[in-house]
C-alpha cells in the first residue's frame, strides 16, 4: 500500500510499505481522510520523542472498515468510522472514575501504532477497548468526520470552564483550534464572544464563524487588552482561551480576565521556552481559575459528531484544502503560511 513514511525531521517520503494485518480483537480501516494536525507539522519539522522514524503518522482519520478480528462484535465491515488518538488504559484512577482524558497511562495511535497517512490502518484491541472509535453518522462526510479529533478537545475544554450563557468568552488565537472554540462557545450559550490573532489573515479566515468581533493583538502592544475592557464595561472577559503556543498570550489572558474569570491555556508552549513570568497577584486578588485543558475522554468525541452531523458546528468550513497524499508537501506550507484552516489528506 502507499504510505506517507515520516524518515527524520524535515523529510517525509511516500512509500510502497506492507499492508496492515487484522489483529484477532482489532480491525483494519481503509482510511479515506486524514486531518493535517498542527502535532502533525510539529512531527515533521522537529521529531517528537513518540515518534522512531521510519514511521506512518496521522492521527486524524476516517474511514472504511474492511477486516474485523474474529472475536470483534463491536464495528462490522462497511461501516463508515471516525478514528480518534487516545487510547486510554481503562484500569487507572482517573479512568475508573470515567475522567480519561487524564489517563496516567494514555497512549495515541500514530505514536505507539502506525497511523493514517496510508492507504490502510489497523486498529489495535486496546483502541477498539478504551479509544475513540465511533461510526460516522448519516450524511457527514469522510473529510469532515476526520476533524472531529480536534474539536473534541475544544469540547472537554468548555465543559471543564463551565462556559455558559453570562459568558463573555475571549479566544486568544484565530487558528482552527481558535474557530473551533468560538463555536463550541456559541453553542453553549456565550452571550459575547471576541477572537484575536496577530495575522489579519488568520482573523480573515475566521470572519465565517461570526465571532461578534475580531481584533488583532499585536505583539507589544496592550490595546487589545484595553479593548477587551471596554467591550465589557470594566469588567474583563469571563472565559478567557489561550489557543495558540504564546507565553506572551498566556501574560495576556491573565491580565484581561475578569475577577473570578477562567482562563484555559489550551495551546502547549515550546518545551525549550515554557516558563512565563506573570503577576500572581491578579490570580489571587482577582479569584481567577486557571486550567490546563489538551484532550478529551471518548464521550466528546462522539458528541462533535453529533455536533458535525446537525450543524451546531460547521465542518465543512474548516476544510480549505483537501490533497492526495503525494501533495502532503503543499498542505504543509499552506498550514504553516497561514493561508489554510484545515488541510486533509486523502490516500
Amino acid at each position: 500500500m502507499k504510505a506517507l513514511v515520516f524518515l527524520e525531521p524535515g523529510r517525509m517520503e511516500l512509500q510502497d510499505v506492507p499492508k496492515p494485518e487484522c489483529p484477532d480483537r482489532g480491525m483494519v480501516v481503509k482510511v479515506e481522510a486524514c486531518g493535517v494536525c498542527g502535532s502533525d507539522l510539529r512531527t515533521f519539522r522537529n521529531g517528537h520523542p513518540r515518534v522512531r522514524p521510519p514511521w506512518v503518522i496521522g492521527h486524524e482519520v476516517a474511514g472504511v472498515v474492511v477486516e474485523v478480528g474474529k472475536e470483534v462484535r463491536k464495528f462490522s465491515v462497511g461501516d463508515r468510522v471516525a478514528v480518534a488518538p487516545p487510547v486510554y488504559c481503562g484500569v487507572c484512577w482517573y479512568c475508573r472514575r470515567g475522567i480519561y482524558y487524564l489517563c496516567v497511562n494514555q497512549r495515541e495511535l500514530a505514536q505507539a501504532w502506525p497511523g493514517g497517512f496510508a492507504e490502510y490502518m489497523a486498529i489495535p484491541e486496546e483502541a477498539l477497548a478504551f479509544g475513540s472509535i465511533h461510526r460516522i453518522p448519516e450524511g457527514l462526510s469522510f473529510e469532515e468526520a476526520a476533524i472531529s479529533e480536534p474539536a473534541s478537545s475544544c469540547v472537554n475544554a468548555h465543559e471543564i470552564a463551565g462556559t455558559s450563557l453570562e459568558d463573555t468568552v475571549v479566544i486568544i488565537g484565530a487558528g482552527p483550534i481558535g474557530c473551533f472554540h468560538v463555536e463550541i462557545a456559541r453553542v453553549r450559550g456565550a452571550r459575547k464572544i471576541i477572537l484575536m490573532d496577530v495575522l489579519e489573515s488568520r482573523l480573515e479566515l475566521a470572519q465565517r464563524f461570526s465571532p461578534d468581533v475580531l481584533i488583532r493583538n499585536a505583539p507589544g502592544s496592550s490595546e487589545h487588552i484595553d479593548r477587551v475592557f471596554a467591550l465589557t464595561d470594566g469588567l474583563g472577559a469571563s472565559v478567557v482561551v489561550v489557543a495558540c503556543p504564546s507565553g506572551e498570550a498566556q501574560q495576556d489572558a491573565i491580565a484581561m480576565a475578569a475577577k473570578g474569570g477562567r482562563i484555559l491555556f489550551f495551546g502547549g508552549l515550546p518545551k525549550d521556552n515554557s516558563k512565563v513570568a506573570f503577576d500572581s497577584n491578579l490570580i489571587h486578588y482577582r479569584g481567577l481559575h486557571v486550567i490546563g485543558a489538551t484532550t478529551f475522554s471518548p464521550k466528546h468525541h462522539e458528541v462533535v459528531l453529533d455536533m458535525f452531523a446537525t450543524g451546531k458546528i460547521h465542518a465543512r468550513e474548516y476544510i480549505t484544502h483537501v490533497l492526495p497524499l503525494e501533495k502532503f508537501a503543499e498542505g504543509f506550507d499552506a498550514l504553516l503560511s497561514g493561508k489554510a484552516l484545515k488541510v486533509v489528506l486523502k490516500p
